[in-house]
């Protein structure tokens, strides 16, 4: 006994001492599948809506679901992480969105798969924002660390942009329920593999956790995407149940914001968002994924329903994205610390707002050469901004903070995912409807034609029951009025994407981080307190005043604990339990 003793204490010490980089490989799967399945279900959603045969407003819940739960409940698992372990966090969200998948890949009505990806949505919420606040603490460096959300931010892309390579390959040969079950074999990989190599990490645990706000937030955020996801799939501005969660969801938020103000020991530090290159970077966040989600979910239509691709060859036009997204991830270490984050943003959104006004140069017909030259610039416009942002925003707060402002990050991130498919949604149906409303003066029953103005995919279904010429006709105009409807939603998305450059200005001019090798190190050893980013040098964070550790110094010059448990919180002078 005592000789296996000793071998599994070897291991595991070997274990705990794991480099770093493997550590981010980890956390790097674990955002993969995150990110995978936002948009695994798009190419399926036609095998879905036959299948199924949901409702308009419950195939919206089936796509909605999973962002609008995870973005509800990222704040609540991110402060959580940070007084009970991250690494124990993220496990318990490991094992939940196994079950989870397994519960949607076998769904037999529209209610069980929403059920399915809601509890998706809270695994998710559990290991996102646990992902980034483990990043933060094993990277103090900040050189190190913008090297490493740069392979983050392309994992994140990578995974988001091969969903619909990977469901369509699915859907294809078997059935829409196998884009669920890929999730399951990888997570039983992953558990015991994070279990055994990721140290654990805690922030500030001074104080008892506000479960009241924590659950004030989740409803809060609940509330306000709900609204916006009403208003997205055509619902009256003014119909009760659109005005009732939404403006409670924002009065939710902002008692939030005011009991935080007040509390001696907050769930979020506020006085985070009174540093311009926070806020302004949480705010591009959000811009760029309700660019991206909201065209990549009418992209994907446009590419099956007017062009007439397959699931599989939809997912494969989409890899140009893929390949431009690594390709920014992979350099932008390099590119922020050569021109900066203001610019490095600034010019991801202006690069990013170019495509999209190429893109509106797409019609009835297939253009392949225009439509990848569109992605590739989308994909590597947007991937610098997510880059850009995500560096300025973790830079500006202590590691003990890390938890809170991953979550706040993650927030930004669904949020902007969730808005995107309700904004630009709502844009592409009010400009959708219009080209269909003569249909009756050609012959086309009035019920028809009312029908075919829900959708692209309803207006074939109708099609194709009329048959004959009407069918035809019915068919044609609203491929026309759809394509129109895209050229109008493209506009709007290269209006939001143009503020976003403006926004951007209110960034740093530069990475305060000396190009020297081991300058940064040194840097923070000297400046413990404090995350060595722009506008924070030679003072302590706001609303953090307290006397300098004595385990801080050494323990920003280790890149992970020597332990993994208990584990020493970075800066806070405190050990985990």
């Amino acid at each position: 006994m005592t000789g296996t003793s000793t071998a599994v204490s070897r291991l595991r010490a070997a274990a705990d001492g794991a480099n770093r980089w493997v550590v981010l490989v980890v956390l790097c799967l674990s955002l993969l599948l995150v990110a995978l399945d936002a948009t695994v279900l798009h190419v399926a959603v036609p095998a879905v809506t036959e299948d199924l045969r949901p409702s308009a407003v419950g195939l919206l819940w089936i796509v909605d679901a999973y962002p609008l739960v995870c973005a509800s409940l990222l704040i609540l698992f991110g402060t959580l992480g940070d007084r009970i372990g991250r690494r124990r966090v993220l496990l318990f969200g490991y094992a939940l969105f196994g079950v989870a998948s397994a519960l949607a890949a076998t769904a037999g009505s529209p209610g069980v798969l929403i059920a399915a990806r809601a509890l998706l949505g809270v695994g998710g919420a559990m290991i996102m924002p646990a992902t980034l606040s483990i990043l933060r603490q094993v990277f103090p460096d900040r050189r190190e660390r913008a090297l490493a959300i740069g392979v983050w931010t392309a994992v994140a892309a990578v995974g988001a942009a091969t969903g619909p390579v990977i469901g369509g390959f699915l859907v294809e040969h078997y059935w829409w329920g196998s884009v669920f079950l890929i999730n399951i074999p990888l997570m039983m990989v992953i558990l015991p593999v994070g279990r055994w190599l990721l140290p654990e990490s805690r922030g500030v645990d001074d104080g008892p956790w506000d479960v009241l706000g924590a659950l004030m937030a989740a409803a809060g955020v609940l509330g306000v995407v709900l609204g916006i996801k009403r208003i997205g799939g055509g619902e009256g501005v003014l119909d009760p149940a659109t005005l009732v969660p939404l403006f409670a969801g924002a009065a939710l938020v902002v008692l939030f914001v005011r009991r935080q103000k007040r509390r001696t020991h907050p769930l979020i530090d506020i006085a985070m968002f009174s540093r311009p290159a926070f806020t302004t970077a949480v705010g591009c966040i959000v811009l760029a994924m309700l660019a991206l989600v909201g065209l990549e979910l009418i992209a994907v239509q446009y590419l099956q329903l007017v062009l007439d691709l397959s699931p599989l060859q939809t997912g494969l036009r989409l890899l140009p994205l893929t390949f431009a997204a690594m390709a920014a991830g992979a350099t932008g270490s390099y590119t922020l610390s050569r021109v900066g984050p203001r610019r490095m943003v600034g010019w991801g959104f202006v690069l990013t707002a170019a495509s999209v006004l190429l893109l509106t140069l797409m019609g009835q017909h297939d253009r392949p050469v225009l439509l990848t030259a569109g992605f590739v610039l989308l994909g590597f416009g947007l991937q610098s901004t997510l880059f850009g942002a995500y560096e300025s925003m973790l830079s500006e707060v202590p590691a003990e903070r890390a938890g809170g402002a991953a979550a706040i990050g993650e927030t930004s991130y669904q949020l902007g995912a969730g808005m995107g498919i309700a904004l630009l949604g709502s844009v592409m149906n009010a400009a959708y409807a219009p080209g269909l409303s003569r249909l009756h003066e050609e012959g086309v029953p009035a019920a028809a034609g009312s029908a075919a103005s829900h959708s692209l995919g309803e207006a074939y279904q109708v099609a194709g029951r009329l048959g004959g010429p009407m069918g035809d006709l019915l068919r044609n105009t609203a491929r026309h009025a759809f394509v129109d409807g895209l050229h109008i939603t493209l506009l709007v998305s290269a209006g939001l994407l143009l503020l976003g450059a403006l926004a951007a200005l209110r960034l740093p001019r530069v990475m305060d981080c000396p190009p020297v090798k081991g300058a940064c190190r040194e840097r923070e050893a000297a400046l413990p307190e404090q995350a060595v980013g722009p506008g924070t040098a030679g003072s302590a964070p706001r609303g953090e005043h307290r006397p300098l550790a004595a385990s801080d110094a050494p323990a920003r010059r280790v890149p992970l604990p020597s332990r993994r448990e208990p584990a020493e919180a970075t800066g806070s002078g405190r050990s985990a339990r």
